[in-house]
């Protein structure tokens, strides 16, 4: 079948957007492995950068990692059951509700990390912690757990099943272990994809909560692209893909095995 000249447009212009997003990353990322960054290629190849990266941010990077898992534990325990309970409760109240836990999208970061400096500033053991930076991220990644649930329990007639069950003598907590969070695993899996990611690479709330001592990835990023050589700056690029992509890679994967199953 010959394609018509709409679809070699599309094409085009496809791979353009592709190229626009995609050639910058691959020259940072060249760059972190060449000798000098100004000759290029022709300098040769090297992995010094990145053994310098890892000697100077390994921190950084296992910071980043663990504020994540916790950002996604504590998401998931607040998320989950405050969908479910948004969910059977529809009305002016819920959406209220709702509307209250999306606000910190609404704020911009560096605001919102200005209220918890006003708030919890003064908490010497706290303010110094991880927990403090910990804070601002399950705050401005909450909204994105809750929503992602919600929009899959609204999707489904849960309270049938509900009902069913409870015939047959199911507890409310077995009935939401058994059937709430089965059925409602994808949007669980996309929104865990989305706080993992936001949490990894938020920047501007992070950039006011950090010390000098707790500084996450694109922090460490940012202060690597002011003080330091373009290499060594590159590199990091390059560390921050290989550890993102794999991770975006496999919890994509896991979400789209997810909604086979339910379907």
């Amino acid at each position: 079948m010959r394609k018509s000249s709409a679809w070699y447009l599309q094409l085009a212009v496809t791979l353009l957007a592709a190229a626009f997003l995609i050639v910058p990353a691959l020259q940072s990322i060249l760059a972190g492995l060449t000798i000098s960054y100004f000759r290029g290629l022709s300098s040769g190849l090297t992995l010094k950068w990145l053994a310098e990266v890892w000697e100077l941010y390994s921190g950084s990077i296992f910071l980043s990692l663990w504020i994540a898992f916790m950002c996604l534990l504590v998401t998931l325990i607040i998320g989950v059951p405050s969908a479910y309970a948004l969910a059977r409760n529809p009305g002016r109240w819920s959406r209220m509700l709702e509307e209250f836990i999306s606000l910190p999208l609404a704020v911009p970061g560096l605001a919102l990390a200005l209220a918890l400096l006003q708030l919890y500033g003064t908490m010497k053991g706290f303010r110094t912690s991880w927990a403090f930076i910990l804070v601002g991220h399950v705050l401005y990644t909450l909204p994105f757990m809750v929503r992602s649930v919600l929009a899959v329990l609204m999707a489904m007639d849960f309270r049938t099943l509900e009902e069913s069950a409870a015939t047959l003598g199911a507890s409310p907590a077995t009935r939401f272990w058994t059937i709430i969070v089965p059925n409602a695993m994808p949007g669980i899996l996309a929104g865990a994809l989305t706080v993992v990611t936001l949490s990894i690479g938020e920047f501007n709330l992070t950039w006011m909560l950090h010390t000098p001592y707790l500084k996450t990835l694109p922090v460490g990023l940012a202060d690597s692209y002011a003080s330091m050589r373009l290499e060594i700056a590159s590199a990091y690029t390059l560390v921050f893909f290989v550890m993102i992509v794999p991770l975006l890679m496999a919890m994509q994967w896991a979400s789209a095995r997810a909604q086979r199953i339910v379907q």
